[in-house]
């Protein structure tokens, strides 16, 4: 049996951990990046995002 197979058994026999709490910190990263790249946008293209709707709605309003 060459070692490789011997790991790969013993790890397979290991009871596994179902501990989620690693996960937690990612998902939080994720979401704060995310609020920055929206908070930015919003700040950059805000204003000409305005005015694009407000020229849609001046044209279908009359």
């Amino acid at each position: 049996m060459s070692r490789h197979a011997s790991f790969l058994r013993r790890q397979l026999r290991r009871p596994r951990r179902h501990d989620d709490a690693g996960d937690v910190p990612g998902w939080v990263m994720i979401t704060v990046m995310s609020a920055g790249i929206v908070a930015l946008l919003t700040a950059i293209a805000g204003p000409e995002l305005a005015r694009i709707l407000e020229q849609a709605l001046a044209s279908v309003g009359g």
